[in-house]
Formats: C-alpha cells, structure tokens, sequence
C-alpha cells in the first residue's frame, strides 16, 4: 500500500492499517513472569533513536525510511521526549486560539504548508530471541500529532490521535537481526483542530514504544465487569482469544487466593460472595488471570488484569457508589513536567498520586485526554475516582475573545468528523474499560456541541453501562438542546452563587463543576464558598480544581541562569503567556501555599472543639477511622505544653463525641487545644503519623492585675528638625521633615533604614489583573506611594511621647490619615496608623505600614496563623502556632511575581539577623496580618517573571490591619468575594507594638 500526506487534511482519515483497540491487560509468556510482572514478550524501543528535523514537508527527506538511505548525517534524540524540549522547533503556548492564529488565514481541515515541522525518526533493533517465530506488533503510546511508519523499507500505517495507542503488525516485514524501524511523525495535521487543548503545542513520539509478541493463542482483548450487590461481586468477563489452546481463568484476593476458576474461552461469570469492594477509600482489587495452554498442557501465553468490585450509578438523581452518595473533592491533571513536558516518568506519576492521596484529593479528571496507561492501574491501586476523557478539545472554532461563535465550528454536526471523534472515543473506552478507578466517560473539553458528540455519548452508553456520561459543552447551547449528551449538570467556573441557583431548582441532575477554582498564581480564595455546598445540597457532588501543576518549562535566561518558563518566553506567538501557570504545585513539582487550603477543605475528616469537647465526624463513605490515631496537644501561645495520642474508631458516616484530657492552667496566656488525625501506620501513599485533619480550639487567660513598673524617664531632645528620645540601651529619632521614624536602636544596633510607609497597595495578582483590579484601584497605588507629607505634632505623656504625622493621600477624591509613634519610656515603640474612611474611592486592596530594614534581617518566626502564606478568604487551613521561616522562602515562586507570603491573625511577629539582633512586633488590641520578604510590593509590581527582580538589598516587613481576599472563581473577571473586600468608606486603624527581639 502506498501512503499519501493528502491524509493529513483528510478528516475521515485518521488510521491505516492501525489494528483495534483493546484493552490494556499485561501478557505473558508464562505465569512465572507473570509473577514477577516481567514479561519476555515485550521488547521496549525506548532509548536513543536517529533522527532529522525538517521545518515543512517541502524540506523533509522523504526517502529516509528506505534500507539505503543512510542516517549518518540524523543526529540523535531520545524517545520518549518531544521535538521541541531537544532542540528542534520551538515550544508554543496557546490556550484556546489556534497555534497558526495571525500567521495564516486556515479553516478546518486545512493546515499549513510552510509551518508543520516532520521529525524523522529512525531504530534498528534485533529482535528478542522471546519474539521470533510469533506474530509481532508495535505499540506506539503516544505520537504527537501524526504518524507515519515504515519497516525495513515497507509501509506500515498511519495513525492520529495523540494520547491512545496506535498498534500496528510487523510481521510480514520483520526481521530476526538488522531491521530499520523508520516514523515520520507531522507536527500538523486535520487532527490539529480536534486538539486544541489549553498546553503548550508539543510534538514526537512522547510515550512508551514497544514491540510484542502474540503466541500461537493469544488473549487480543478482554472485557471484564466487576459489579456489587452491597453484599457479593457480580463478575464477568468477555475474551477475545486467537488460536487453538485451553482456557483457564483464575480469579485470586490480594493475598494470592484463588477464590474463582474457569474452563471457559469466550465467557466467565462468577458470584463471589462477600466480596471485597472497590471504593478510592478502600481500593480493594483482585487480580484476573486468563491462562492459554497448548493440548500438553503447556503454558502458551498468560494475561492478567486488576479488578474491583463497585457500582457507580444513578439513584434518584444522585451519582452514587456502592449506594453511597459520591463527592468529588477532585482537581484537573494535565500530564507534565517541567523538564520532559508531556513526556512524564513513572517517577513523576507516583509522586502525583501520593501527593493527591495526602492532600486529600479523591478524584481527577483527565484533563483533556486519556493519561498514560500507568496512571489508571495506579489509581486502581491508590484509590482515585476518574473521569477519562476523550482527547478531544476544539475550543477556537467556537469561541473567540470569550463570545460564542459556532459558525465554523467542528466537529459539530459534521459528517466528515463523526467518525473521527467516534475513534477517539472507542480507543480510549477499550483501553480503559477495565479500570475500577474510571467511574465516568467523557466525551471531551470545550468543543461545543452537535450530532458528533450526541454520536460519542450514545456509543458509552451503549458499549458500557456500568459508568456515566460527562460532557460539559452542553451548556454552551441554546434551549438545552443537547442535555441528553451527559448524565449530570457539569459547569465550569460557575460562582458559588450561581451554582446555588441551580441546586435550588433541584430539577433531578446531579451537579458537580468540572472545573473550578481557577488557580493561577496567588488563588484559591472563597474555596470554601463551595465546599459549604456539599451538607447544603444532596445534589452537589464535588468538582475538580483547575488545576494540578503549573505548565511551565526549565530553561535558561540570558545570564545562564536556569528558571521555569512560561508561555512567550521562548518569542513563540501567538501565545497565552502566564495563562498556563494554574497549578496547586509548581512545575518543579514542589508545593505552592494553595496545597494547605485545599487539603483542608477536602478533608473527609471533620473535628471541631468547643469547650475542650471533641467531635470527630467521619465522612468517609466506607472507611472507618481505624486507620488513624489522634495526636492532641496543649499549647500555650504557640509552645506545647502536653501531647498525647489515643485512637478513636469512628464509623463512616457517622460522628463521635469526647472529652479532652484537663490540663491544669495556672497561669496567664493565650492556650490552644490542637488535634491532628494522622495515619497511625504506614499506607501506600504515606509514612505513619501523617496528617489527614487538624481542628483547634483557642482561649485566653487574662491577668487583670496592671503590672506596677518603675520608670526612668529618657532623654528627650526636641530639635528643630529631629526629636530624639535617648533611653537606657535604646535610641529612637522622629524627623519632622521625613515624616516619620528615622532611627530605632536598641543596645546601639539599627533597625531603621528609612522612615517606614503606609502602603494601600499589594502586588496585584493574576486574579487581580484578570478581574481589572489595577484599572479599578488604581488610585490606591499612588495614593500611599505618593502621599504628602503634612504636619506633624507631639505629646509628652507620663509613661511616654506620643507624635502624630499626617499625611495627603495622592489620589482624587483626596483624604488625610496619620501614623503615630508613641515612645514608650521602658524602650517600647507604639505604632498606630489611623485612616477614617473615605466616599468615591474603589475598594482597598490593603492598609499596611511598610518597613525597609537590612537585608541580613531576614529570619522571622511568627506566633499567628500558618504555616503557609494565608489570606483572609484562604485561611481554613491554616492553624494558630509558633513558625518559622525567612524572608527568601517566604518568597512564593508564582511565576509572575506578585502579592504573596501573607499571614492572617498574627499575635507577635520577630525579624532578626543570624546574630539574634531583631526586632518584635506585637499585637496592640487585635491581631495584624504581615508578609516578611525580600522585595517591596512595588517591586514585586515592576517584575513580570521571578528572575527580573533584583538583587536582594533589604528586607521588607509589611504589617497590615486588613488586605483583601486573593479570590479564585477564576482568573478573567470574578472579582474576590464581597465579604473578604475592603470597602474604602470603613474606618480603620493598625496598631502593634514593637520591642527588642529577644531569642
């Protein structure tokens, strides 16, 4: 057969001489490696391959597959990988306009001639001595976007779909020794337009090749329903086998027992009573093992499947598993990592399933394709809920600039595409279908909507009905045209309010949002806005947090430097810039702040204490709390007085009350009850005494007694310009024409630089600027930054002087607030910042007094909340404690620097350098909220990427009475939620209390 590249802009074909799909069972050559999982019958073509590089079809070397074409002038790259991260092309970041956008005018199924990069790639092999004399196939993982294969000079096939197999039989044309497997994989194609996801455009051969060997008889595909009753596991399986052998089927528990056998080929069904039954939980699996034998008795081949036993359906209008109501406390996972892209390890995916099993998470949706093959079998044994989506994402042929357009949208109603899409969603069912983890099938992302996809919904449905239907494009239709497609209410973005309005309708559809909670930068605020949701509504299911881990790319800058890269860095245009930097953790894969919120909030476990009375609830579905024990202590403003650890065995779904052990109290101070739930042994996914949950109760004893203390009066020298107050080992300066402190000693070391100063800015966030917030406060900016300096006026009291500054704030209209330092004479400075409102300005974004101090005073330690940066809408998990940490680490690495390292409820704050000289700030009346870090919000404004901001010259301590919430809705317009706003009419002050740090 002869190919063509006319292929590549033909719809209706997306494969030749690809075989069928199956599913993705392990083969063996014998139940010896099936064991050991090692099997003979694999040959992995993983490794350093040949390879060339050509900008456009008109330069590729299209003869390079021929056996006399030589590959000594290809150099060298290594599969898996893409193109673009070896050296070859340049990676792009486009969300939802095509990558060609401005460059060429092209309309489905078109693509362009001069811009669609062909790599070559060339392996010669050997084949495995378990190989020969057996029919042979290659399996190609993941190829982006198109494919061409050749062997030893032969056609072979042609494929498209990036992100299922693509499997093709070499045997006619392969060789025992010397043969020359030759790709040709096109960065473009009519398959383009159908993957128009929000990554960077990649290409290659980015997961696994291999080649296998079908025996004499061979298991081609198995179909394996695993049911629950409630009580035993309805089991059965459909097998697909090639040639002439015996069949024997064993089913055996997690401890190797069988508990099941067969003799039949086609068929097996089974009851197994009692059965253990799968739940993200308790992932309960058994193991299926189809066993070939020739007419000796000899082992042919055998195949082996993980199982769990669930049910996951619909009752009255409620996702239910295993007769439970489901909530998906679940996040979005693009498959990434900042070195390899797309191209990810096994390494990477068992951090990322431990990280969601500690963090809480119980549920991903695969955004937007089938994940690597690994993934699913992990999420079996963890115990994660899927939704695998088919890889099919159109979102620029419908929506442009945000308006719905469809006019030329695919695949539409289009007969030319149907079966394209159709073939995307059976290879991803038949792959996937025997994966207890994968609970719904969704027939893509944002591509609109039309006959094609009312095609894919019909064939899930009809090929399984033991999972649901997800597609969340309906909504974009008029009249609910389309709702037939899914089988619940999926919406993304929607503001908890507007979710609320469609739950009180209570219309008989579930709802989940499949994607919420836009993360992007400094975000996550108003998360619990949602989570309140579940015990309001049965109807609420849960959503998936946009999302896992920020796109972005290790490089080099300019000066040498290795950074993370976002979207434009690399001159690709068109791009979507720091639009793909969403994640909960950062590319490097270590946390971001966001991590602690959420693990909070999706926590099935739920304690409260009230009166030294803890309730423990359990909301888990079918776990107990066995598994944990509970570790309480007693604190005394943030040192731990007592701990100790019992066990509580609360049922699921149920709540259990006690009394904490008393504690004597004999003494003055703020105290907290603290209890964590921690795993009490090792698991899977984490060490023991890992917490899953923590709850606190806070209360204070007060001293009413007024401590008598003997005052020495300082020096006080009123100058005409300088009015210094000169004590015993302390020194502090006021100068009139600064308009503020401009010296504070104590034991002759200095801690002020420059005259601190009221800020009513903050960094604007990614939120911020998708929401208009640095057009809507933008007066605030210069209002503090530029303020005037206007009077001054003092007052010696008996224990102290107190000097007032007035100031002008920049900005129209126009008002006046003050600073005052009261001078306490024991060496106490008492700082109070007074704003009285003002009618006809926006929203604050925060009232802060900013500190420039040196930059060795960089070390803090904190009684407040924490330990991560937290705001006022972002503070659920957050605990009262004692922290540490310095002004660097403070630093968060959102890729665009803007407002971070908050902490809410701040009792004392110390900064100090590595010789303990340091500064305490003390809460006055209420606690303050505070950032220590190395950068002044203003410069963290003037810098678009973290390695712009300069060298590190101070260190900058904001203390704040109150900064607005970082909000989170999503990231291009939803401004933070009214009640975590600063309304500019509301009068406030901020007051603190500064001394020497003592260690």
């Amino acid at each position: 057969m002869k190919y063509t590249l006319d292929w590549l802009t033909n719809p209706e074909v997306f494969a030749v001489n690809r075989i069928a799909a199956h599913s993705d069972h392990r083969i063996y050559a014998n139940h010896l490696e099936a064991d050991v999982d090692n099997s003979s019958l694999i040959q992995n073509l993983n490794g350093t391959w040949k390879f060339a590089w050509a900008k456009n079809p008109s330069e590729w070397q299209q003869k390079f597959y021929e056996e006399s074409d030589s590959t000594d002038n290809f150099d060298n790259i290594q599969v898996p990988g893409h193109m673009e991260l070896q050296g070859y092309g340049k990676p792009q970041y486009v969300n939802t306009i095509y990558p060609w956008e401005g460059q060429e005018h092209l309309r489905p199924p078109f693509i362009s001639e001069k811009d669609n990069p062909v790599g070559s790639y060339v392996r010669y092999f050997d084949l495995n001595d378990a190989l020969k004399n057996k029919r042979v196939f290659i399996s190609f993982q993941g190829v982006e976007t198109a494919m061409y294969v050749w062997l030893n000079g032969e056609f072979i096939g042609y494929s498209e779909d990036s992100f299922t197999p693509s499997e093709f039989e070499l045997t006619p044309y392969i060789r025992e020794k010397g043969n020359k497997l030759a790709v040709a994989v096109f960065k473009r194609s009519s398959a383009s337009w159908l993957e128009d996801q929000d990554f960077w455009r990649f290409s290659g051969i980015f997961r696994d090749v291999f080649l296998y060997a079908a025996p004499s008889a061979h298991v081609r595909d198995m179909r394996v329903i695993a049911d629950y009753d409630g009580t035993n596991g309805i089991f059965s399986a459909t097998l697909d086998i090639v040639g002439k052998c015996s069949v024997k089927s064993i089913l055996t528990d997690e401890n190797g027992t069988v508990i099941a056998e067969s003799n039949e080929k086609e068929s097996v069904n089974w009851t197994i009573e009692n059965s253990n039954p799968w739940s993200a939980e308790i992932p309960n699996l058994y193991t299926f093992t189809v066993i070939l034998t020739d007419e000796d008795g000899n082992e042919i081949e055998v195949s082996r499947t993980k199982v769990g036993f669930r049910r996951f359906e619909l009752k009255n209008g409620i996702m239910c598993l295993n007769g439970k109501r489901i909530i998906f406390k679940g996040i979005n996972r693009h498959e990434f990592d900042a070195k390899t892209g797309r191209a990810i390890t096994k390494e990477d995916m068992l951090f990322d399933i431990q990280f969601m099993k500690k963090n809480n998470i119980n549920a991903v949706r695969t955004c937007h394709y089938p994940n690597n093959s690994l993934w699913y079998q992990l999420c079996d044994a963890y115990g994660i809920y899927l939704i695998d989506e088919t890889n099919l994402e159109t979102h620029g042929t419908w929506q442009k600039l945000g308006a719905t357009d469809p006019s030329w949208n695919v695949p539409g109603s289009l007969p030319e595409w149907k079966e394209a899409v159709l073939d995307r969603a059976k290879s991803m069912y038949e792959r996937d279908k025997n994966h207890a983890s994968v609970l719904i099938w969704s027939c893509g992302n944002e591509s609109y909507c039309g006959e094609d996809i009312a095609a894919m919904s019909e064939y899930f449905r009809s090929a399984d009905q033991t999972r649901l239907v997800h597609y969340e494009g309906v909504t974009r239709v008029p009249n609910h045209q389309y709702d037939f497609i899914t089988d619940m209410e999926s919406r993304m973005y929607a503001k908890p309010q507007e979710v609320e309005e469609y739950l009180k309708q209570n219309n008989g559809r579930p709802y989940i949002s499949c994607e919420y909670m836009h993360a992007m930068g400094n975000s996550l605020g108003g998360l619990s806005l949602y989570t309140d949701l579940e015990d309001k509504y049965e109807a609420y299911q849960g959503g998936f947090i946009w999302d896992y881990i920020d796109q972005a790319i290790e490089t080099k800058n300019d000066d040498g430097k290795t950074v993370l890269a976002y979207g434009g860095d690399f001159e690709d245009r068109p791009s979507d810039y720091g639009f793909c930097t969403n994640g909960v953790i950062y590319a490097d894969r270590t946390y971001s702040p966001k991590v602690q919120e959420m693990k909070a909030l999706y926590s099935n476990i739920r304690m409260s204490i009230q009166n030294g009375m803890l309730t423990v609830e359990n909301r888990n579905l079918f776990a107990d709390t066995n598994n944990l024990s509970f570790v309480v202590r007693l604190e005394k403003n943030g040192v731990v007085l007592k701990s100790d650890t019992f066990s509580l065995n609360v049922p699921a779904g149920e709540s259990k009350t006690m009394k904490l052990t008393p504690h004597k109290i004999d003494s003055t101070g703020e105290y907290v009850y603290h209890v964590s739930a921690v795993t009490a042994d090792q698991t899977l996914w984490a060490d023991a005494g890992h917490e899953i949950a923590f709850a606190q109760e806070v209360f204070e004893v007060k001293d009413n007694q007024i401590p008598e203390t003997t005052l020495q009066k300082p020096t006080i020298v009123y100058g005409d310009v300088i009015i210094g107050v000169h004590g015993e080992n302390f020194s502090m300066m006021f100068d009139k024409k600064e308009g503020g402190i401009s010296s504070l000693k104590y034991n002759d070391f200095e801690y002020i630089t420059r005259t601190p100063k009221v800020s009513f800015w903050r960094a604007m966030t990614d939120n911020d600027t998708g929401a208009s917030e640095p057009y809507n406060l933008a007066q605030w900016y210069a209002a503090g930054k530029f303020a005037k300096y206007k009077t001054v006026s003092w007052l010696e009291q008996e224990d102290a002087l107190k000097i007032t500054f007035t100031y002008q704030a920049a900005c129209v209209p126009t008002f006046e607030f003050t600073v005052t330092y009261t001078a306490y004479f024991d060496g106490k400075l008492g700082v109070s910042v007074n704003y009285a409102g003002v009618s006809g300005m926006s929203d604050m974004p925060v009232l802060a007094l900013d500190f420039k101090m040196k930059k060795q005073l960089c070390n803090f330690q904190y009684y407040g909340l924490g330990p991560d940066e937290n705001y006022s809408d972002r503070c659920k998990g957050a605990r009262l404690g004692l922290w540490k940490s310095t002004a660097k680490e403070n630093l968060s690495g959102y890729l665009n620097p803007q407002e971070c390292g908050n902490r809410t409820g701040v009792r004392t704050l110390s900064v100090h350098d590595d010789m303990q000289h340091g500064l305490t700030f003390q809460k006055a009346s209420a606690p303050f909220e505070m950032s220590v870090l190395p950068y002044s919000a203003y410069e963290l404004e003037n810098a678009m990427h973290l390695d712009e901001l300069p060298s590190v010259r101070y260190t900058w301590v904001r203390i704040a009475a109150k900064q607005m919430g970082v909000g989170g809705d999503d990231s291009w317009g939803a401004p933070v939620h009214e009640e975590y706003r600063i309304h500019a009419d509301q009068p406030m002050k901020l007051e603190f209390i500064i001394t020497l740090f003592e260690a």
